[in-house]
């Protein structure tokens, strides 16, 4: 078999008044992303994660965050773009493992539904794909409620 692995990586700030959008989900919070599209910074991630895994550039480049296009659309779109270009390249997903780093709001409860979304945006089972909630201890810019980061590995296989 085929392997190959992508890790992705992405990051927003938080502004009072904004929407949160996580995995697919909205999580109701004071707080949401300042973004061209809708700032779905996990959604982002996996998306460079299938991106990098095969050297197809970035999130940046087939979405660019200048387009008129991509203004506020729904990351899910996005997604599914992606993950076509992935299978047109002959390529299916074997796994995911992704961390979102958050001071607040706390995630848990919102987890499994991130997970059962985003799988079926994939056409994936949803135990192929593990989501992850983690603060920074009231460090850095995820601690001061500045910001929110994702990150995603990604194991795909050719098909």
């Amino acid at each position: 078999m085929d392997f190959r692995v992508g890790h992705g990586f992405d990051v927003h700030g938080l502004a009072e008044g904004d929407t949160l959008w996580l995995g697919g989900v909205l999580i109701p919070h004071y707080k949401g992303t300042v973004a061209h599209s809708d700032g779905d910074v996990l959604i982002h991630a996996i998306c460079d994660a299938l991106l990098g895994a095969l050297a197809l550039g970035d999130i940046g480049i087939h979405f660019p965050d200048n387009s008129h296009e991509y203004k506020n659309i729904d990351s899910k779109i996005l997604l599914k773009k992606t993950i076509e270009l992935v299978r047109k390249n002959g390529y299916e997903i074997v796994n995911i493992d992704s961390t979102i780093s958050a001071q607040k709001p706390k995630l848990q409860p919102f987890i499994h539904e991130m997970r059962k979304i985003m799988a079926n945006v994939l056409g994936i089972q949803i135990e192929q794909i593990s989501i992850k909630a983690t603060t920074t201890e009231s460090l850095g810019f995820e601690g001061h409620e500045e910001g929110i980061s994702a990150n995603a590995v990604v194991l795909v296989n050719k098909s």
